[in-house]
């Protein structure tokens, strides 16, 4: 274990299971995700995801054991970061992100980590890095995708109010826009009109901007379709609270349109 400092990413500590042996990783936050990060990564395995990716956990301090050391060693987990530093989601994110640049990897996919998505899909994301392209969004909402059980709200939040507003601000026409299922190029986040490694970047503003900013610089984006199941008869899997969660996130989405978040 060692700890890692750099101006604009929380302080964090890595734990390294395994070299790095893959030209691409996968990353995946969590905090407090109980059995379903157990079973997603037990999906991965499954399907041999560790063929495709180095998995890599950024963990945001969980206290509820779901990411202790022999279950992920088990479940073919190549590395896992710790967040100690301040902030939420995109905290996270740029911790994975940093730690992935500065570790080699050519392009970095990103998934939740509540088992809502399928990890199966991951060669999709690496076929489109593979041929060139610098942005990738997980939808299910384009052919061969799939949703299930998606709550009515957010599926009319997503329609009609973040998918619009997202493709208005990458002038590019994306469809299932608060997906975390994505793929990244090396190219796009460290080109220098990027700049991720800043701490306007706390709860979900990475999100917003990474959607956008890429076809902005003119750089190549696309959607691949994936499948997103909600648990049926079970309340909601997430860390966004009804109210005040998502009226910052419509803060956010305005703030985003506006270029508050494009470096000065």
């Amino acid at each position: 274990m060692r700890f890692k400092c750099v101006i604009g990413v929380p302080e964090f500590k890595i734990f390294e299971y395994k070299p790095k042996t893959k030209k691409y990783c996968l990353l995946i936050p969590v905090l407090n995700e109980g059995e379903k990060i157990k079973k997603e990564l037990l999906r991965a395995k499954e399907n041999n995801v560790s063929d495709l990716v180095d998995i890599i956990i950024c963990d945001g301090n969980s206290t509820d054991n779901s990411t202790n050391e022999e279950l992920l060693k088990e479940l073919e987990v190549n590395t896992k970061l710790i967040k100690i530093g301040s902030g939420k989601l995109s905290a996270q994110l740029r911790m994975g992100f940093n730690y992935a640049l500065d570790r080699g990897y050519e392009g970095i996919i990103t998934i939740d980590g509540n088992n809502k998505d399928s990890i199966e899909d991951v060669y999709k994301f690496v076929e489109k890095l593979e041929e060139g392209y610098d942005f990738i969004q997980g939808s299910r909402f384009i052919k061969e995708g799939k949703a299930e059980n998606t709550p009515l709200s957010r599926d009319l939040a997503i329609k009609l109010i973040h998918a619009p507003v997202i493709s208005l601000t990458a002038k590019e026409r994306f469809t299932d826009t608060t997906n975390g299922y994505r793929g990244f190029s090396r190219k796009y986040l460290s080109h220098k009109d990027v700049q991720l490694f800043r701490d306007v970047f706390d709860t979900y503003e990475i999100l917003a901007y990474l959607s956008t900013r890429a076809s902005q610089l003119g750089l190549k984006t696309t959607e691949v379709p994936v499948t997103r199941v909600y648990p049926k008869g079970e309340p909601t899997p997430t860390h966004i609270s009804p109210i005040k969660g998502n009226i910052n996130l419509f803060r956010i989405l305005l703030k985003n349109l506006k270029g508050d978040y494009n470096p000065k």
